[in-house]
């Protein structure tokens, strides 16, 4: 390693100071390091810093800092005129447009003022590092360090190595993450890197669900809330990011893979973007708004309905034996036979399976047949889903029944995998793909999506949660039934699911 990470006179220099500039310059600043930061736009390096200041001073107020820490974090920080005078940095970092054009003239210019020893990052999030490398006289000492905003309170950072990146690059950018009290993430040179190829299996196969007419943006805010764990659905982080950062992002790793089904775009999202529908910076979206907030109609209450009687099909053992239990503990009147009685309401149990398929395999009368996602704990909400043809009079004892101690229940369209078992199955099978690939460990695709995503686990993780054989189950039938490639199970899900072993499971 050509410089000491340790040492205390490391020279940063930060190139573009709008919110990720003053960001990295804030971490670097705390972490010890000389920051020398410009941007091409008059006034503003000095307007980062200032804010930096005072982001520092609220944290003296709040008991985190010491005012000599703030002082001294705040006095390393240099405003320069621009890049011709960051001739002394050990390493400097790119934070301009996402412009490839951009940044390869910004790159080629440093070259010529940096030491030879100077390592050159970019905090891109949607361009290759590879590329934006490919015309450096010396591209091996030159990588990808991307935060995530806001940076001072997201612990990611992704170092990435592109192809022709030296290893001790990488090795120097962990140890400067570590020093700027980041938790960095190792990983090869890869289009949307780790965070976000696995938030396309939230966002953008949300946006899949939606289209295809299965549940509303609320309801598939709340399932994915209640039901999966998330801290806020799907298309409130669309409102709050905005569609017009995701929806680019989603077609430029969409293109970028060469068109692979598993990241495909959906015509919803690319309407309301060419609409200039955002979200909360339009004060539209896919939410009403109200004085500049959003309007979440209420639930509407569980009918009072209740069936005379309740069959639980046997096809999905484990399935059938959660119901069952739930089911007792509301006092259905189940019956066991092999067979449900001519009245009974039929309930099926699937896992990436639809409610029809399960009638017409299962020899069901599908007018009384009705779906209950049971992968997830049935405590928060449950999810329930009917045929094309079930009598809404057997949909509503259904409905009442399960909502009777005071869980909400959403009622769906007929859908292989409902919504959050599909939804949760596309995001674990884009971690078994990155872990397949050998673009991350399988340990730091679960870190980024714990920390990057803010998710209740990573991808590997959550397929141990649910168990990896029904994830399995679930995404090979949707492929099944959809007869698209997108839902296509990766071999390393595959394999371990049939080992029986965790998805943290390296290779030997």
């Amino acid at each position: 390693m050509p410089f000491d990470v340790k040492r205390s006179d490391l020279t940063v220099g930060v190139i573009g100071a709008g919110a990720m500039g003053r960001g990295i310059a804030q971490v670097a600043a705390t972490g010890g390091m000389r920051v020398l930061m410009c941007d091409n736009r008059a006034g503003a390096a000095a307007e980062a810093k200032e804010f930096v200041a005072k982001m520092l001073e609220r944290a003296v107020e709040k008991g985190t800092m010491t005012k000599e820490a703030q002082a001294a974090a705040v006095a390393r920080i240099e405003v320069v005129d621009g890049p011709v005078a960051m001739a002394g940095c050990h390493l400097v970092i790119e934070v301009i447009v996402e412009n490839l054009a951009a940044k390869q003239a910004l790159f080629a210019e440093l070259e010529g003022i940096v030491s030879d020893d100077c390592v050159l990052v970019t905090n891109t999030s949607s361009l290759s590092v590879t590329t934006i490398a490919a015309k450096l006289k010396h591209p091996g000492r030159f990588g990808g360090f991307h935060f995530f905003n806001p940076v001072p309170l997201m612990k990611l950072v992704e170092v990435i190595d592109g192809v022709r990146t030296e290893p001790w690059v990488g090795d120097a950018l962990m140890e400067v993450g570590r020093r700027m009290g980041r938790e960095p993430v190792r990983l090869n040179d890869a289009p949307g890197f780790i965070v976000n190829q696995i938030g396309r299996g939230f966002t953008v196969e949300s946006a899949h669900v939606a289209s295809e007419g299965i549940a509303g943006f609320v309801e598939i805010d709340r399932i994915m809330r209640d039901v999966a764990g998330f801290r806020m659905g799907p298309f409130e982080l669309m409102e709050l990011t905005g569609l017009d950062v995701t929806q680019p992002a989603s077609v430029a790793i969409y293109e970028q893979f060469y068109h692979e089904p598993r990241y495909r775009p959906v015509q919803l999202m690319r309407s309301r973007y060419e609409a200039g529908i955002f979200g909360r910076k339009t004060n539209k979206g896919f939410y009403d708004y109200a004085g500049g907030k959003p309007v979440v109609p209420a639930e509407a209450a569980a009918p009072q309905a209740r069936p005379q009687r309740v069959w639980v099909s046997p096809a999905e053992p484990d399935g059938h034996a959660a119901l069952s239990a739930l089911l007792k503990k509301l006092n259905a009147p189940l019956e066991t036979g092999d067979r449900p009685s001519d009245e009974a309401l039929i309930l099926v149990t699937p896992y990436g399976d639809d409610a029809t398929s399960c009638a017409v395999e299962q020899g069901l009368d599908a007018k009384r047949t009705v779906a209950v996602d049971t992968l997830f704990p049935m405590v928060k909400r449950r999810t329930i889903m009917t045929t094309p043809v079930t009598d809404p009079a057997y949909r509503d004892a259904a409905h009442g029944l399960l909502a009777s101690d005071g869980v909400p229940v959403t009622p769906v369209k007929d859908s292989p995998g409902f919504i959050a078992q599909r939804v949760v199955s596309m995001i674990v099978n884009i971690g078994c793909y990155l872990a397949q690939s050998r673009t991350a460990a399988p340990a730091d695709i679960d870190k980024g999506a714990t920390l990057g995503l803010n998710y209740p686990h990573g991808p590997m993780r959550f397929g141990d949660t649910l168990g990896p054989a029904k994830v399995l189950k679930v995404l090979s039938n949707m492929y099944r039934l959809y007869a698209d490639p997108r839902y296509r199970p990766n071999v390393w899900l595959a394999r371990r699911a049939r080992l029986g072993v965790s998805l943290l499971t390296p290779d030997s």
